[in-house]
């Protein structure tokens, strides 16, 4: 395992972080596997070295949080855990949704009885709220980190002019600042390349992107991705444009480099972005431990200048996507 300082925070991570949405409940998403997995992933990435977990109290309704903590157990304090909030919990209380004073507090102490920690290593908003004051959600969450509940507060996908104002609403008012951004960014998605990117290398905020294999249509033939149990299932794995504008030929040359290497394509997608300097840890989510051993053997391969282009070449801008 190769390992890295998480922006400008001090924190050393794993160059992969382990998303912990893929278990939980199935009655949550059909892909999305047992307490029993999910503690054999949880291991096994352990073993490999990975030592940064990113979970979220949506997945499975607050299950993902609940296995990762029980998975964890007595060493969870030598391990950095990063989770979010945003999305609504309970569907008969508006309130355990948004980024409004109330939801972030209530939302963020359930989190933190679930995965049985006091303190929070990274806590995320896991989008912008367009109903609640930027200033009220930045106090709020300034309030946590003081209150010691929360160690450094990180975002998720939004408009790189929100993220901005963030920021500086923070720094006019003596606040606690994003130090990190989970994006949506893959080699048939980089649209974030444009703003979002520059904008995070200029503040020193950290990048851990998410769906680095594009909900897996990096992972396999383009062809055969349509055939899978997730882009059969996963209304959001369609409602993404990886395929467009020159989606369907990155495919096919991720796949092209991967036998020249004999290597898997889902390797050569992660060796594509952990070639990337502004990128600090992808997050990779996976429902089988062969999976997991395989992203972590992607550290290994060396990507020459030439095979980049070659890879990026057919790329067209596609329309924005994920930031809701």
């Amino acid at each position: 395992m190769e390992y890295t300082t998480l922006g400008d925070t001090g924190v050393t991570v794993s160059r992969l972080c382990l998303g912990c949405m893929s278990f939980g409940d199935s009655d949550w998403r059909e892909w999305v596997r047992g307490e029993e997995f999910g503690h054999e992933l949880v291991e096994r990435a352990r073993d490999l070295g990975i030592n940064f977990f990113d979970t979220a109290n949506m997945y499975s309704r607050g299950e993902s949080e609940r296995i990762l903590g029980d998975a964890l157990g007595e060493d969870i304090d030598e391990q950095v855990i990063a989770t979010k909030g945003f999305f609504q919990m309970d569907d008969d209380d508006p309130n355990s949704g948004g980024l409004s004073r109330k939801s972030i507090e209530q939302e963020l102490d359930a989190s933190r009885e679930r995965l049985g920690v006091d303190t929070i290593d990274f806590y995320q908003t896991h989008r912008y709220d367009y109903k609640t004051p930027v200033e009220e959600t930045m106090r709020a969450l300034d309030d946590a980190v003081r209150r010691e509940k929360v160690r450094y507060l990180g975002a998720s996908s939004m408009w790189a002019h929100q993220f901005a104002d963030m920021l500086h609403m923070s720094d006019r008012l003596g606040l606690e600042r994003f130090a990190t951004m989970q994006n949506h960014y893959n080699l048939a998605y980089r649209e974030e390349e444009r703003e979002m990117l520059p904008l995070c290398e200029r503040e020193g905020i950290g990048v851990m992107p998410w769906s680095p294999l594009a909900r897996g249509f990096l992972a396999r033939p383009h062809e055969e991705y349509l055939t899978t149990t997730r882009a059969e299932t996963d209304d959001y794995a369609q409602a993404h444009p990886y395929a467009d504008n020159g989606g369907r030929e990155v495919n096919e040359r991720v796949e092209e480099l991967a036998d020249e290497k004999d290597a898997s394509m889902a390797q050569i997608a992660l060796a594509w972005l952990l070639h990337k300097d502004r990128v600090d840890a992808p997050i990779i989510g996976t429902s089988s431990i062969e999976h997991l051993e395989e992203a972590v053997a992607a550290l290994d391969i060396s990507l020459s200048d030439s095979d980049i282009e070659h890879l990026e070449e057919p790329y067209r801008p596609v329309p924005v996507s994920g930031h809701e």
